[in-house]
């Protein structure tokens, strides 16, 4: 599962209803995964990502897309499904033919679904779909094989950067619109920050619930560094206990114990540091755009009061997001049909301005910079969408959306979450024990994810 925790990073309703018309004829006959071809040349297909009726808002929108895109293309009949991919039910799914014909997949599963032949290869159907040639490349990589054949497409994206509180940088005497960019400068604005007092705390971190974990892996990526590594023969590794992990733990370390900008309360995790910064007790922590109007939304923070930075380092960011594979068993026809569905929902341009009108209408956020899955003449036109129906203040998001096109993306590792409750340990120790033993932690905890990935 991509991203953390679950919940945390909700899909905004302009980006799940990126739609245009591209209207395709599809005939068939044959059936797979619940779907038919009527004599007629009508092909149903089953799909799921449908919002739980728990999510009436976004429920509505999606069944309002089903109705239009039927009428759009007669031939096609949309079964929509709640949920997403599980993996833990996968196989069984799809060996006894209850697998949905296109499916919603975290980033961190094509490449197993791909190796394993557990999904369509969507190749040769693709001319079919010009859309598809706007979404940034990188993304599209993710559901590509070695050989640049491409079983999927994306939907959405989300990157790490820094979130941090405008008017503690204005009380500190710091520039709101220069936020640190390197781990340096991070901790000594950290310093100057919580040197306002009051309980004001410079920099948080995680170290509980897999969140810990979740931030050493983000912060390993920013220096360079990487958390578990492929060997030559197709095995994992844990690659972590080396200067880079020494110097993510000896940072924090320092900073909570001999600067003392991270203040004594510890073992946080997610919701803990979302609640000290809608406080305004919180200067800087790393996390994804959409933490801002969760702030806003459940912890009574002011949107005007927030910015977000490039993530420090600027070497790599943790990136996640989904997107849509298609069941090896369809046939070409129901292939056709569910990328005409993944297309007209997700994955055009031309409804773009009405995917922001109905967000902004419904009052969810827009004018964050993520997700955001586009390039050029899309890219534009969420630009344009963004600025006529923004709800957000947008500017405050320049310095990240401007480092962002020169930060490589870099997925979560394999068996993501247990390698995290792995390395809350370590997080955990160097944030309340002052004699903490980094270079015992480190080789602790590589030994436990080694472990951890011999048993994949």
């Amino acid at each position: 599962m991509t991203g953390f925790p679950a919940g945390s990073r909700a899909r905004t309703a302009f980006a799940v209803a990126m739609a245009a018309g591209l209207a395709l004829a599809v005939s068939g006959c044959g059936s797979s995964s619940g779907s038919s071809a009527a004599a007629d040349g009508t092909v149903t297909i089953t799909v799921n990502d449908m919002p739980a009726k728990t999510d009436p808002v976004n429920r509505k929108i999606f069944l309002a897309d089903v109705s239009a895109f039927e009428k759009l293309h007669p031939k096609i009949k949309v079964v929509p499904h709640e949920g997403q991919m599980d993996p833990q039910t996968f196989a069984t799914k799809l060996a006894g033919g209850q697998l949905e014909n296109a499916f919603y997949v975290y980033y961190t599963d094509p490449a197993g679904l791909i190796a394993r032949h557990q999904a369509a290869d969507i190749t040769p159907y693709l001319s079919q779909f010009p859309a598809v040639n706007q979404v940034k490349p990188q993304l599209r990589k993710v559901f590509q094989d070695a050989n640049g054949h491409t079983y999927g497409l994306p939907e959405g994206n989300y990157s790490m950067g820094l979130v941090y509180n405008r008017v503690l940088f204005q009380q500190a005497g710091l520039d709101p619109d220069r936020p640190p960019t390197t781990w340096d400068e991070v901790r000594a604005d950290a310093k100057r920050i919580a040197a306002l007092g009051h309980g004001v705390v410079g920099y948080g971190d995680y170290s509980k619930s897999n969140t810990g974990g979740w931030h050493f892996t983000a912060e390993m990526y920013s220096r360079g560094g990487d958390v578990a590594k492929q060997q030559s023969d197709g095995t994992w590794k844990a690659d972590f206990d080396n200067t880079t992990g020494q110097a993510v733990l000896r940072q924090l370390h320092d900073m909570r114990w001999s600067d003392g900008s991270m203040g004594q309360r510890q073992l946080l995790e997610w919701a803990d540091l979302l609640q000290m910064m809608g406080a305004g007790k919180l200067g800087m922590y790393l996390a994804t755009a959409d933490n801002i109007p969760t702030i806003a939304s459940q912890y009574k923070g002011d949107p005007k009061d927030y910015g977000l930075g490039p993530i420090p380092g600027g070497r790599g960011t943790l990136a996640g997001g989904g997107g849509f594979m298609f069941n090896p068993k369809d046939t070409p026809a129901q292939i056709k049909a569910a990328l005409a569905w993944v297309t007209f929902k997700y994955e055009n341009p031309g409804r773009i301005d009405l995917g922001a009108q109905r967000a902004a209408r419904a009052g969810q956020p827009v004018g964050l910079p993520e997700p955001n899955i586009w390039t050029g003449a899309a890219a534009a036109a969420k630009a344009a969408a963004d600025k006529k129906y923004a709800n957000q203040p947008v500017a405050n998001y320049a310095p990240f959306e401007q480092s962002l096109p020169g930060i490589p993306l870099v997925l979560e590792p394999p068996k993501a979450q247990q390698i995290y409750a792995v390395l809350d340990t370590a997080m955990a120790k160097v944030l309340t024990q002052k004699d903490a033993d980094i270079d015992g932690l480190l080789s602790d905890a590589a030994k436990q994810v080694d472990s951890l990935l011999a048993a994949q």
